[in-house]
């Protein structure tokens, strides 16, 4: 549908969103943010960032204060993506909703064409759940329609909306694209991402508060490579003549999954998976490959996140008209 309005030279904009609930971001925070940036880039459209600060005091045990903190510390490293500043507007939910009639008004038309029953249905929800919880979903929901942007899109409610997203995220949006029709707006449309695993297996989970689960953007080139060779899960065989008589399984290889998100050469990749699945290549070369490109790759996040200033974060937080090529707008 959206490649369809592009070539059609139709509108449309760009939403996603980070959950702040820790000051360090992991690579598997950035997968949606690297996309969408590219998104941005191919596309030349407006992007708008949602930091639902509000949702993690509901969830998580932290004050307001400390989620508003973290999101406004998070937006440094979404802003470190590379994300151009007159294309996007980065938003807290704490901080935009008291300054945003537009956005209240479509959080509450969601919310009476929504019942408790198909809340607890979507996203399991029990009676001891607060009602804040209950009642967030469409808050998320909100952005994904433009007449929630009036200073952006001048009042325009008929605006396609694009979401880059962790597929974790889906039923936020089965359920918006449900209430669109009846609120007389676009449904949404949806590129999922596809599941990035934990340095432990795909049965494990990355957590912000298990530092050995993930690559944190905020990790040393050391502490990278000690990540890398002491947790990454190997799907190679337990000796060295095991391993080359019956070769890797790169289906379950940690490193070689990660190299199929942060490796830009095809070939490269496809010569990486045969020589490790025919037994050629050890573990630990595939293990420097992914080392050399994480080192590079967070390097270089780390030296423009240091550039990013609070005023920085703040020029993306203004609420304001946003630099595109429509026509008709």
């Amino acid at each position: 549908m959206i490649l369809n309005v592009y070539e059609q030279k139709k509108p449309f904009y760009l939403y996603t969103g980070r959950g702040p609930s820790s000051e360090a971001m992991h690579m598997g925070h950035l997968i949606p943010f690297i996309f969408t940036k590219w998104l941005q880039d191919t596309f030349d459209v407006p992007l708008v960032i949602q930091l639902t600060d509000d949702e993690k005091f509901l969830w998580k045990d932290l004050t307001l204060e400390q989620t508003n903190h973290l999101a406004f510390e998070n937006a440094k490293d979404i802003i470190a993506c590379g994300f151009d500043v007159e294309k996007t507007f980065i938003f807290s939910d704490l901080d935009f909703l008291t300054n945003s009639p537009a956005f209240y008004r479509t959080i509450c038309r969601i919310q009476k064409l929504v019942t408790y029953n198909q809340v607890k249905g979507i996203f399991g929800f029990t009676d001891s759940d607060s009602i804040g919880k209950i009642s967030f979903p469409a808050i998320q929901a909100a952005p994904s329609f433009s007449c929630m942007f009036p200073e952006i899109f001048n009042g325009r409610s008929d605006i396609p909306c694009l979401i880059p997203c962790a597929i974790d995220q889906d039923p936020y949006f089965r359920m918006t694209r449900d209430v669109a029709p009846r609120m007389g707006c676009l449904k949404p449309a949806l590129i999922h991402s596809t599941f990035f695993p934990a340095l432990q297996g795909a049965q494990t989970k990355m957590s912000a508060s298990d530092p050995n689960s993930s690559i944190f953007v905020t990790d040393t080139d050391e502490e990278i490579k000690d990540k890398i060779n002491k947790y990454a899960f190997s799907g190679g065989g337990a000796t060295v003549e095991e391993h080359k008589t019956k070769g890797g399984n790169c289906e379950v290889d940690v490193s070689y999954q990660y190299l199929t998100f942060f490796m830009e050469d095809d070939q490269r990749l496809e010569e990486i998976r045969m020589a490790y699945t025919s037994g050629e290549l050890m573990t630990g070369s595939l293990k420097k490959e992914l080392i050399d490109i994480l080192q590079k790759m967070v390097g270089e996040h780390r030296q423009r996140r240091e550039a990013v200033t609070d005023e920085v974060v703040r020029q993306f937080m203004k609420p304001r008209k946003l630099k595109y090529d429509y026509p008709a707008l």
